[in-house]
């Protein structure tokens, strides 16, 4: 179930630079009834961080075919994932012009998380480790992903914990590991910035989208922890759970309020139309 360079075929070059260097992109897509969720948006993210590598851009029927051939024979719920990569070159971090793209697509089952983490909110903890400081690489969804891998394994799946919230080397709270964070207070929404790092997630850019259609202030900040304490609701996204309201977060507990119910409904409803 996986596709190289549009082959089906399970081996890339060992001198390839996303295995030397993580030196490329990936986007992780939710499959509904054959259909990739939001596609022109993963697209766009990918065309941008392929703009900000200077790697060649995927051509939109590629990844369209490959996607195509892939789920044609998939469950109703599945997961695409794409990894760009700058292709083969040889040792050292200069990357030659001339090195050809690998583009991996792969199909994956789609995981089994709990009705109950969308309805009764999930438990979270602040993690130790810190995201380092790169505003060249903000936004997008390069293949460096030790900080996450590390904050990640601060707990358990034993821990009943579903997420952990990463700050930056300043404190700033900036997202999950594999989610970006939203909070509500007396009716008003804020998300951290995505300007020094992190990911700009594309269920995050939904939700701003879908604020302005539901008459929602949805405000972009820096903030810090003291600020979530605060909160009325908090919620997390991304492109496989949607939206996941938060219950916990270490020892602060969170109503499940109208706010959270309004934007889960309204993705809902966006998912099944797009």
């Amino acid at each position: 179930m996986i596709l190289i360079n549009g082959e089906s075929k399970h081996q890339i070059d060992i001198n390839d630079r996303g295995l030397q260097y993580g030196d490329g992109l990936f986007e992780t897509i939710c499959i509904l009834k054959g259909k990739p969720l939001f596609f022109a948006e993963h697209f766009k993210r990918l065309i941008e961080g392929c703009e900000r590598l200077n790697i060649p851009q995927p051509s939109w029927s590629d990844l369209n075919d490959d996607i195509a051939r892939l789920v044609v024979d998939a469950a109703d719920k599945a997961i695409v994932k794409i990894i760009l990569t700058r292709g083969a070159g040889g040792r050292g971090y200069r990357y030659s012009p001339q090195t050809s793209p690998t583009r991996i697509i792969s199909l994956h089952t789609f995981p089994d998380y709990p009705e109950n983490y969308a309805t009764d909110g999930v438990r979270v903890t602040v993690c130790q480790h810190k995201l380092s400081i790169n505003p060249y690489f903000a936004g997008i969804k390069h293949l460096n992903r030790l900080e996450q891998v590390m904050a990640r394994n601060e707990w358990s799946d034993e821990d009943d914990l579903q997420e952990g919230l990463m700050m930056d080397q300043t404190g700033r709270v900036v997202e999950g590991t594999m989610t970006n964070l939203f909070f509500a207070k007396d009716g008003r929404v804020y998300t951290p910035m995505i300007n020094r790092c992190g990911v700009k997630g594309i269920i995050r850019g939904e939700v701003i989208k879908m604020a302005k259609e539901l008459a929602i202030d949805v405000t972009e900040r820096e903030f810090d922890l003291t600020q979530l304490a605060d909160a009325d609701e908090v919620f997390l996204t991304n492109s496989v759970i949607g939206i996941w309201p938060v219950a916990k977060l270490d020892n602060w507990r969170y109503n499940i309020g109208s706010v959270t119910r309004k934007f889960q409904q309204y993705y809902l409803t966006r998912c099944h139309n797009d």
